[in-house]
């Protein structure tokens, strides 16, 4: 059972941590997604794993039992609703990633960068659907995305904020960019 004090470890390290490669990927997604730590990308490493594992078991499985699985993985937001089970194991540490609410808090446009974004999320000023949401690593539900907005209760809320009218600037200009880098593509 275990001492109800102590909890269990979420994630498994790296086979081989000191490989010159694996320390430099791992450093690219610390800070292109923002985390505090290495802890935090190994926990979403290891959940991904899970998944996959999951995935190779139920291979021979009925369809029911493969659906639990895939409708998961799209609540999540992770694989579209025409997704099948080999899907599942083409997923990439990214895919995860991209659905924690400090990401998508940064991407929506609501902070000016990343690292803001998660200041933003511990402070309590971010909320989904009303309710304040204290951690950056929470993975937002495909139906709460659209539900993610400035706490109701934080000075944030007021759009005369001088942290929204600059994050509002940031948000205009990154919309332009990519509508620009669209133009030249065409």
């Amino acid at each position: 059972m275990g001492d109800p004090k102590k909890q269990r470890k979420k994630y498994e390290t790296p086979r081989f941590p000191w490989q010159t490669d694996i320390l430099e990927a791992e450093l690219k997604l610390l800070g292109q997604y923002g985390l505090r730590n290495k802890r935090e990308m190994w926990r979403h490493r290891t959940m991904l794993s899970n998944f996959r594992g999951t995935a190779r078991s139920l291979l021979g499985m009925p369809a029911e039992e493969q659906k639990q699985l895939l409708d998961r993985l799209h609540r999540l937001g992770i694989l579209p609703e025409t997704a099948a089970l080999d899907d599942v194991l083409d997923l990439s540490l990214e895919d995860i990633l991209e659905r924690r609410l400090q990401t998508l808090v940064f991407r929506k446009g609501l902070a000016k960068s990343i690292h803001q974004a998660r200041q933003l999320i511990t402070h309590g000023h971010v909320a989904i659907e009303g309710r304040r949401v204290f951690s950056p690593s929470y993975l937002v539900l495909r139906d709460e995305e659209a539900k993610i907005s400035y706490a109701p209760t934080s000075s944030l809320s007021n759009p005369n904020h001088p942290l929204r009218e600059s994050v509002g600037v940031v948000a205009e200009t990154k919309s332009e960019a990519v509508e620009g880098a669209e133009e030249e593509k065409s």
